[in-house]
């Protein structure tokens, strides 16, 4: 049964962190894409190089951080918003809405 992050589901120690890259990295991806721009173009915008673009959109993301990816979203003209919800029992979750 999986538990809905396939990273814990293969014990990763930071399971939580690299579910979170994978969704900053997705929605990075399907910017670009919709831009249709290449992976110079966009590394140029990104402020990044190619090699660590390619990388990041390959799922391939354990040496950026999250900034860095939070970063590369404003820079693609997105607002970023963090929201802290009310407490409740147990660990809460970080997730990309």
């Amino acid at each position: 049964m999986s538990t809905g992050n396939v990273y814990a589901d293969l014990d990763f120690v930071d399971a939580g962190s690299m579910l979170l890259k994978a969704q900053l990295a997705a929605r990075i991806s399907r910017i670009l894409t919709e831009k249709g721009w290449s992976q110079t173009q966009s590394a140029q915008v990104l402020g990044i190089p190619q090699s660590k673009l390619s990388m990041m959109l390959r799922g391939q993301f354990r040496g950026i951080s999250e900034a860095k990816m939070l970063e590369c979203l404003a820079r693609l003209g997105r607002d970023i918003r963090i929201a802290i919800g009310p407490e409740h029992a147990g660990v809460g979750q970080v997730q990309v809405i």
